[in-house]
């Protein structure tokens, strides 16, 4: 590992975390001497990669990096090849639909379509989401080749009342997930909202992905016609990528 790119890497992460940190609360964070810090983000800065305010002195992430993540998404194959499968799931259900990556400990949605009723179009990409409260982290969770070792890592966050923190009850239900390639979660990430999430495979037969389906939570649970609608999505786009089973 070259150092100073690691180090570099973990200021970005660091501000990506944060938002806004000055040299002294940066170098505090990581465990550097203040000069380092600031030299690395002077050479950071000279190329766009962070930016400082004028006002305070403090840094943040720079627009280098949405011009990255931009071309990121241009030419991510599992998101171009899932455009036309999103849509019309979308539009056959009117529900919001999410595409997601995993890197833990979230999930990262890399395209999203909004629902038909919105009064204001907003776009989630970009957005990180706990991948154990959710059931497109779950959904990827369920083939990953370590996850037993990686819930037991660390404390899992509970988002709601909903949210299955206990590593052992976690991974019995992803077995049931690993078995069906479906994944379920009510209310675990947001109050009032619930998904149903299918992995994506690759042609290697690894979870690269997961679609879901977002549905307001209510007594009546998810409509069995959005299971269907989600596995078709789901395994249509494992087709594309090359898969010759679903689940993988």
């Amino acid at each position: 590992m070259i150092q100073s790119v690691d180090r570099a890497i973990r200021i970005l992460l660091a501000l990506q975390d944060e938002g806004v940190l000055g040299v002294s609360e940066l170098a505090s964070r990581l465990g550097l001497a203040k000069g380092t810090v600031h030299g690395l983000l002077q050479t950071l800065a000279a190329h766009s990669l962070v930016e400082q305010d004028s006002t305070s002195g403090k840094y943040m992430l720079g627009p280098a990096l949405l011009v990255m993540g931009n071309v990121y998404l241009n030419s991510h194959d599992l998101r171009v090849r899932s455009l036309r499968w999103v849509a019309s799931l979308s539009e056959s259900t009117g529900l919001a639909v999410r595409l997601g990556v995993l890197v833990w400990p979230d999930v990262v949605i890399i395209h999203h379509v909004g629902p038909k009723d919105a009064s204001v179009p907003v776009s989630e990409v970009g957005l990180s989401m706990p991948a154990h409260a959710t059931a497109l982290g779950k959904a990827l969770l369920a083939f990953h080749p370590e996850r037993r070792r990686i819930l037991s890592e660390e404390p899992l966050a509970r988002l709601t009342g909903q949210t299955v923190t206990d590593p052992d009850r976690l991974n019995e239900e992803l077995d049931e997930v690993r078995a069906s390639g479906v994944a379920f979660e009510d209310q675990e990430a947001v109050v009032g909202e619930a998904s149903v999430a299918g992995a994506i495979f690759d042609r290697s037969g690894q979870a690269v992905g997961a679609v879901a389906l977002v549905v307001p939570a209510d007594d009546r649970g998810v409509d069995p016609s959005h299971i269907a609608a989600i596995r078709d999505t789901a395994r249509g786009i494992s087709r594309e990528l090359g898969a010759v089973t679903w689940p993988g």
